[in-house]
């Protein structure tokens, strides 16, 4: 996604000196009319695509972590060797290419072939069955494919449209500056010449662990030799009188958002309810659109329970900026076809009401199976369930975090795409621990947060930089460890947190924080 940039930088067909290529250094430039990344470790060269297939974000801009780069924007990860994208949320590759040392001069000689197909170890489950067509749900469908699983894999989702790019739904799509084709993750016809057979529209009424299978909502069965569960969250719904009204919705499925931006074509004002970052986004989008604006919430500040005091100030003066207008420690009381009243008694004039209140994990087949719950379902260091064979990831996943030594569950498409991606390897007996450090990112107009780590409660945050000139660092702390860090434009400082994070190197950390 994004736009081509002009190639820049040395041909390196032509060559480039040794001399300008540091050890563990980068440079851009370009072959065969694409643009490519030059990287030096030690005598070893590697060149790949400079593109990132993500957002087509600048790898050069990235961060050298072993035998891999990765993007400033959203963490996406790639091999030096092979070009493949060993973490989310890029799906894609980008194009390796081969490099000859002649002399002082290292050349780009020609374009290579991808890895040869992986094969699984011994034994495998003859199927597996996904429940849950989101980010985890089809990115494990796609690692079980790219590891060498020639089984049947069944991908159930309940929604009628393909696998989509979720996050996009609240930003740019919904703000009108993205088309609808960026947002399914893959076409139809990707499916089938995977041969994944996805099953859309399609709900799952229960799960039978005992005879391995899956009933669906019709009385249709389908066997398995793994199961995994990667149902998600829905929407609160707020029990509200006129919450059924046809001009006030949710936002979660493509659907929805097509709904909202229809409903934005004639509306004049828009009152969002609830202050998350769905709900934010929500009103920014609205904004671009050049609707009036209002955002009603029960907390004193947006954001404050997750980002702190800080930050929640900060992104409401931001929404302010821009012609939000906030109605903070209100609920809704009543929302009738022109207006919402308050529990003040303030009534809001809105011909178009978003809720977003939130969601919560979808856990009745997990709950029906028997599986072990705690406000998500309960997975070990493999994401594994407490039933043998039956794995879960993503939003409903509840998994044992090495940081902080307690069970978390995050609710963001990174995490629940990489855990897709572990989650398939272990259903093939590679027995990898998730520990990946979750990342998240929110965009409210052209400010993003990037959010690393994970921090429920905190003994203080520092701060380094200026959160109002809006380049800064905010590192959250509980009993002298930095848990989490936001940054506000300085991707390369987020990146190297995470790596540090991963390391468990508090050296790194502490210079990733001073740094930027």
């Amino acid at each position: 996604m994004g736009e081509t940039q002009p190639l820049s930088g040395p041909d390196f067909a032509q060559g480039i000196p040794l001399a300008d290529l540091t050890d563990g250094g980068m440079v851009v430039g370009h072959a065969q009319g694409e643009a490519v990344l030059l990287v030096r470790q030690g005598n070893e060269f590697f060149a790949i695509g400079a593109t990132c297939t993500h957002y087509s974000g600048p790898l050069a801009e990235g961060v050298i972590v072993g035998d891999t780069v990765r993007c400033p924007w959203h963490h996406a990860c790639f091999s030096l060797r092979t070009g493949e994208a060993v973490r989310a949320p890029a799906l894609n590759p980008v194009q390796c290419w081969t490099v000859e040392r002649r002399g002082d001069r290292a050349y780009v000689t020609g374009r290579r072939i991808g890895p040869p197909p992986r094969t699984p170890p011994a034994p495998a489950p003859e199927s597996v069955v996904i429940v849950g067509a989101g980010a985890a749900g089809n990115a494990a469908a796609e690692t079980l494919r790219r590891e060498g699983f020639d089984g049947r894999v069944t991908l159930i989702g309940a929604e009628d449209s393909v696998p989509c790019d979720r996050p996009n739904l609240s930003k740019d799509y919904l703000a009108g500056t993205a088309s609808e084709d960026w947002i399914p993750l893959r076409s139809r016809e990707f499916y089938a010449e995977q041969g994944i057979d996805l099953r859309l529209g399609v709900a799952v009424g229960a799960i039978e662990p005992s005879a391995r299978r899956v009933t669906l909502v019709g009385g249709e069965t389908v066997d398995y030799g793994a199961l995994l569960l990667a149902t998600g969250a829905d929407p609160i719904r707020l029990p509200l009188p006129g919450a059924d009204l046809p001009h006030v919705g949710y936002l979660r499925t493509l659907a929805d958002s097509r709904a909202i931006i229809e409903r934005a074509t004639s509306a004049k004002r828009a009152l969002v309810l609830g202050a998350s970052f769905i709900g934010l986004e929500v009103a920014a989008s609205l904004r671009h659109r050049g609707l009036e604006v209002h955002v009603a919430a029960p907390e004193a500040r947006p954001l404050e329970r997750i980002m702190g005091p800080e930050i929640g100030d900060f992104v409401r003066a931001l929404h302010e900026e821009h012609g939000v207008v906030f109605h903070l420690g209100q609920t809704a009381k009543l929302i009738d076809p022109r207006a919402v009243t308050l529990a003040n008694g303030d009534r809001v004039p809105a011909d178009l009401v978003v809720i977003g209140a939130g969601v919560r994990p979808v856990l009745t087949l997990a709950e029906q199976a028997g599986l072990t719950l705690d406000r998500g379902v309960v997975v070990d260091e493999y994401l594994e369930t407490s039933r043998p064979g039956i794995f879960a990831a993503g939003d409903i996943a509840r998994w044992p975090d090495p940081r902080s030594g307690e069970r978390i569950r995050v609710e963001h498409w990174v995490v629940a795409e990489r855990q897709g991606q572990t989650a398939a390897r272990n259903i093939l007996g590679r027995r990898e621990r998730f520990d990946a450090v979750p990342f998240f990112w929110s965009q409210h107009y052209d400010v993003v947060l990037a959010y690393v780590g994970h921090a429920e409660r905190w003994d203080r945050i520092d701060v380094a930089g200026s959160i109002h000139g809006r380049d800064c660092t905010l590192s959250y702390v509980r009993g002298g460890k930095v848990l989490a860090v936001l940054t506000i434009f300085r991707d390369r400082a987020s990146l190297l947190v995470e790596a540090a994070m991963e390391a468990n190197d508090t050296r790194a950390l502490d210079a990733a924080l001073v740094g930027r």
